[in-house]
């Protein structure tokens, strides 16, 4: 719906809006200032000890703060998690802390912030942790709530439903951007039914009781294969009495009492590169992962692939940025990423573009990985590198906290003794040959991994000329290219439920109104007239003419000016004789509008998606039912299928008052919206929400 599209246009526009010039006196110097002299900064010693039940205990002295830091990890990740229970460590990690047999989720935490503390749980691919901070004059209550969670958390049922449900918000809005959909679609093309390609649904979610938490708590929370790191104001002597105190009796023997067996290290063996296309209908923009594994986190070639692939993606001054984004101006966001995991890891490049410039920016893609894999790094781009990456280690071992995390990853990925303490030498000693034969190593040149989530029907043949294409619902389910071209039939509309009315509209950002909204519906011998006045906050304002046949609702004229972030945003179209013809200026986030000429024949019983709106309620609506409805869009000068589906039916209060309303998902264009429609005839929106985004429209009058 264009209303929402238009919306989101000026929202983008106005948080990415250019900087105003600088004056001379504020212009930037000639030449940049010369490189200081690399500090020192070294790793506090630390020491370890491995106690009776188990448990692999380490400490590391930093006197400068009186804080501490304690962390308790576990190998009991995401990837030990049961077949169809995908997602039972990260649910288990969220309730972990809301009560055990002495404390409810309340008493814990007033305890831990009455002292100034944190307390949490978190799940990752491997590991399972516990981490507790405070002044260091309160370790014992530290060690006293960490041991009381890890040992008696009782997983409240209400905690576990109250969890649930925000973790299946999350997952919903997750869900519908298409960087993480694309996301969930490359680990499983990297990984197969590896465990590290699995990942939740809403499905596994719900199939997690609370006798699971507890039962994972029994089994993977055991002291045997353990890691214990304290970190901060503290002294052995003082850390191990107190463990000794805390975890008295806690013993690793029998079933259960140590670690779980580690996870098979097998992927898919890719002979050639080919595409999966995960199709998007309506999509204006792609998401494109190339990767594929690589090596154990113990491997020596590690600091090498790691230079490499800064250069790569890294940053702002990496090859994919300088390249895809400021030469090409074909995206926005593009990065390269080496993931270490205690099995087998994985590297990605990742680039969102624009539909359009999609092949051409993967052709690019593949090209720079293949132009790093066969030449040498200069020096200066190679000494840049490494200069980022050896310059930015000391801001990662600055508190307790985090000197503790950086032991605690070390260690449970079985690296060497000398890794914290020798790694800026090491990514310092890299040199050119030793960066081009680790790109050689890490990028499957002819076999990667490569994941295209975006509108199949503007990217099937394209694509195709780069590599085959497999081609995949956002289900997972298999397609054909000829699905991709499906066209909706004509709609049963009934004309005799758009009456002529004036509606006004309240928008409110997160809750806030932020601007207003109103709707006119006027009728005449030949023409059905809606009329839209919208302004939002001091961004932008727009009005909008949607002129309709009023026997057969069929669009004849679409007129709509305005402007979006100091930008012209205009629409003037005619609709003929399954023809549209007309112009469009589309603001843009470089700051220059785009006009396109549009002369195009579309489809029978083809809607503009401004008229959208106007048409749902014309529309013989029941729970359950589902329509696909002809669009094309003036903002890139396409026809697609959009889906218009009731998904059930509620009752709401908006200032207007309370009304029995159908809830009614617009999904297949540029943003999906869910909007609120009166059951009673002659029936009006009440209310009109945007998927993913704190906007919500609410009726007035």
């Amino acid at each position: 719906m264009k209303v929402v599209q238009s919306l989101l246009v000026v929202a983008l526009l106005v948080t990415a809006r250019p900087p105003d010039r600088l004056t001379a006196q504020d212009s930037f110097p000639s030449h940049p200032p010369r490189p200081a002299t690399l500090s020192p900064a070294r790793f506090p010693p630390f020491e370890e000890v491995k106690l009776a039940n188990g448990i692999e205990l380490v400490v590391v002295e930093r006197h400068q703060e009186p804080v501490a830091s304690v962390s308790l990890s576990f190998r009991a990740g995401d990837i030990y998690d049961p077949a169809g229970k995908e997602g039972l460590a990260t649910l288990a990690a969220e309730v972990l802390t809301k009560g055990t047999a002495t404390r409810s989720a309340e008493q814990i935490a007033a305890t831990i912030e009455g002292v100034g503390g944190s307390l949490s749980a978190s799940s990752g691919e491997d590991f399972f942790t516990i981490s507790g901070d405070a002044l260091s004059d309160q370790l014992e209550l530290v060690f006293e709530l960490v041991s009381d969670v890890a040992l008696h958390a009782t997983f409240p049922a209400s905690e576990v439903e109250l969890a649930r449900t925000r973790e299946l918000s999350s997952l919903a809005l997750e869900l519908s951007e298409p960087s993480s959909v694309a996301s969930r679609f490359f680990a499983k093309e990297v990984y197969g039914t590896n465990p590290y390609g699995r990942r939740a649904t809403p499905q596994s979610f719900k199939a997690i009781t609370q006798q699971d938490l507890v039962e994972f708590a029994h089994a993977r929370l055991r002291p045997g294969g353990a890691l214990l790191v304290v970190a901060g104001d503290v002294t052995p002597a003082q850390v191990e009495a107190l463990v000794q105190k805390a975890f008295a009796g806690w013993q690793g023997v029998g079933a259960g009492g140590g670690a779980p067996a580690p996870v098979p290290l097998t992927a898919p063996a890719k002979r050639a590169t080919d595409i999966l296309l995960v199709h998007r209908p309506g999509s204006a923009q792609s998401t494109v992962l190339v990767g594929n594994t690589t090596v154990r986190p113990t491997d020596s070639a590690y600091y090498a692939a790691r230079v490499v692939t800064h250069v790569l993606g890294g940053g702002s001054d990496s090859r994919l940025f300088r390249i895809l984004r400021e030469q090409k101006s074909w995206t926005y966001d593009t990065y390269a990423a080496l993931r270490r995991y205690r099995g087998l890891g994985y590297w990605v490049a990742v680039v969102e573009v624009r539909t359009e410039a999609t092949d051409s920016a993967l052709k690019e893609l593949l090209h720079q990985i293949d132009v790093i894999r066969t030449g040498l790094i200069p020096d200066s781009e190679l000494r840049a590198a490494k200069g980022y990456l050896v310059g930015s280690f000391p801001l990662s071992i600055e508190t307790p906290s985090q000197i503790a995390g950086q032991v605690t990853t070390a260690k449970l990925l079985g690296l060497d003794a000398d890794y914290l303490r020798l790694y800026r030498e090491r990514l310092n000693a890299v040199r050119p040959l030793q960066a081009r034969a680790a790109a050689q190593r890490l990028y499957h040149a002819g076999a990667f991994s490569l994941v295209v989530a975006g509108d199949g029907a503007r990217l099937y043949d394209r694509l195709k000329a780069i590599a085959p294409v497999r081609i995949e619902d956002l289900d997972g389910h298999p397609l054909a290219p000829a699905d991709l071209m499906a066209k909706a039939g004509p709609l049963p509309l009934d004309a005799a439920q758009l009456v002529a009315r004036s509606d006004s509209f309240v928008v409110l950002l997160q809750g806030k109104p932020f601007g207003a909204r109103t709707t006119t519906v006027r009728r005449s011998a030949d023409s059905l007239v809606f009329d839209e006045t919208f302004i939002l906050g001091a961004a932008g304002k727009q009005q909008l003419t949607v002129v309709l046949d009023p026997t057969d609702l069929s669009v004849k004229r679409v007129d709509q000016t305005g402007t979006a972030g100091g930008q012209p945003n205009e629409v003037h179209l005619a609709y003929s004789a399954g023809r549209v013809k007309g112009t469009a200026v589309v603001p843009q986030q470089s700051g220059t509008p785009q006009t396109l000429a549009i002369d195009t024949t579309i489809p029978a019983a083809t809607y503009d998606d401004h008229a959208i709106e106007v048409i749902v309620p014309a529309l013989p609506l029941a729970s359950g039912k589902s329509f696909g409805v002809n669009v094309f869009s003036s903002g890139d000068a396409s026809a697609k299928v959009i889906t218009v589906k009731v998904v059930g039916e509620d009752s709401v209060t908006v200032p207007a008052g309370t009304f029995r309303v159908f809830k009614v998902e617009v999904s297949g264009g540029e943003t999906p919206a869910l909007l609120y429609v009166s059951r009673d005839a002659p029936r009006r929106i009440v209310k009109l929400g945007i998927v993913g985004t704190p906007l919500v429209f609410e009726l007035v009058k």
